[in-house]
């Protein structure tokens, strides 16, 4: 496999291929355990990336006098809010 950082949708269409895998019931002992560690790992690099991207995002918000405000994310806190 190359070294290259997969896509976001990559590792998530993985991750969905190992579910379905796993889910079938159809494969040995040895091989759902592979596909375990390996859907634990595409989950933990997943959840790292959208904390990431989660951190990036603001949203822009117009006051009353129609001025742009930056916003954080609905459910964060943003610093200096009053």
């Amino acid at each position: 496999m190359s070294k290259k950082k997969e896509t976001f949708e990559t590792q998530l269409s993985r991750l969905e291929t190992i579910v379905q895998g796993l889910e079938s019931g159809d494969r040995g002992l040895e091989e759902s355990l592979t596909l375990f560690e390996e859907g634990v790992s595409l989950a933990k690099s997943l959840t790292s990336r959208l904390d990431e991207v989660k951190r990036k995002v603001e949203v822009l918000t117009k006051d009353a006098q129609g001025a742009l405000n930056l916003k954080a994310l609905e459910g964060e806190e943003s610093p200096g809010e009053n």
